[in-house]
C-alpha cells in the first residue's frame, strides 16, 4: 500500500499544480509543452480534467493493492497497466519538449509516477489477504 500511498500523494501535488494552472496561475512555461506563461482557455480546460484523471489513476491503483474494492480485479491489473504505459509515454513526452523548464521538472516526476505505477501493475504492495 506504500506505493499507492506515494503515488496518491504525487498526484495530488500535480493536482494542486494543474488546478493553480486551471485558475490563471503563471505557471504555463511548466506545462502543456511550456508554449504560454498563463494558459489559454482550452489548455486550462485540459487542467482541469487532468485533475478527475488523478483521482481516477488514484483510485484505480488502491483498488490495484486492495486498499479499496472498487472494479473487477481485471480491470484494475489491467488498468495499472495501461497507467504505467501513460506514465511511461508522459516521460517522452516531456523529454521533448521545447520548454527547458517543462523537461526539467516534469520528466523526474513523470519518471517517479512511472515507477510507482509500474511497482502496483506488478502486485508490490498488494495487501495480503488470509484464507
Amino acid at each position: 500500500m506504500l506505493f499507492a500511498l506515494l503515488l496518491t500523494v504525487a498526484l495530488a501535488a500535480l493536482a494542486v499544480f494543474q488546478l493553480a494552472l486551471a485558475l490563471g496561475a503563471p505557471l504555463g512555461r511548466y506545462a502543456w509543452g511550456g508554449a504560454h506563461r498563463t494558459l489559454p482557455a482550452r489548455l486550462r480546460i485540459g487542467s482541469a480534467i487532468s485533475i478527475l484523471l488523478y483521482a481516477v489513476i488514484a483510485l484505480i491503483a488502491w483498488d490495484r493493492v486492495g486498499g479499496v474494492d472498487l472494479f473487477a480485479e481485471t480491470f484494475s491489473v489491467v488498468a495499472m497497466w495501461v497507467i504505467f504505459g501513460y506514465f511511461a509515454l508522459g516521460i517522452l513526452m516531456n523529454a521533448i519538449s521545447r520548454s527547458k523548464r517543462e523537461r526539467y521538472t516534469m520528466v523526474p516526476v513523470t519518471l517517479v509516477l512511472a515507477a510507482l505505477a509500474l511497482l502496483i501493475a506488478l502486485g508490490y504492495g498488494e495487501l495480503a489477504v488470509a484464507a
